[in-house]
């Protein structure tokens, strides 16, 4: 692949090649649909969003759930997209999209490479955000999703502020 992105077509066979189920790819395909429709806003809006690494982003970055459906599927997810010669602002995607982001702390608390775990671009905040309105394949209430992860993590996880913040940041763009 190089530095070129893979098309729609080429990411689905992808994620299917490392060996998704159909569940993931359906997931993927739901996060990608929802991801572009806030771009597109975003754009209308006057930002500058590469639709096509929202696109295609969005549907690989639970490309390690072809292993493992723990929090590590990010870094597996990452290691795979490398292998693949997928371009570095696909391999961003899948490392900063779980939950609001993973602090350097956490990181290392976790055993994962040293790097960045946060969403930094546009593009990276919208597709962890998209991921975070969709469950399975609907389009489900952010509160849904802080619910579950605060079941998962404990109430005072500073992750669930961390996606109140990004829920915070993206309502403020995307209001008319």
């Amino acid at each position: 692949m190089g530095s070129r992105l893979p098309t729609e077509e080429e990411a689905l066979n992808l994620l299917r090649k490392s060996g998704c189920s159909k569940d993931v790819i359906n997931h993927c395909r739901a996060v990608s649909e929802l991801a572009v429709e806030l771009a597109r806003k975003l754009n209308d809006k006057g930002f500058k969003i590469d639709l096509e690494l929202v696109k295609v982003g969005a549907l690989l970055h639970d490309i390690g759930r072809s292993k493992t459906h723990t929090v590590d599927h990010v870094i597996v997810g990452s290691k795979i997209a490398k292998s693949l010669g997928l371009p570095k602002s696909i391999i961003s995607i899948i490392e900063r999209h779980a939950g609001g982001g993973i602090t350097s702390k956490e990181a290392r608390e976790l055993g994962w490479p040293e790097g960045v775990y946060t969403p930094q671009t546009l593009e990276e905040k919208i597709v962890c955000y998209a991921d975070k309105l969709i469950g399975g394949t609907k389009r489900i209430p952010l509160e849904k999703t802080l619910k579950d992860l605060a079941l998962k993590l404990g109430e005072k996880h500073p992750a669930l502020e961390r996606l109140r913040k990004l829920d915070e940041e993206m309502r403020r763009l995307l209001e008319d």
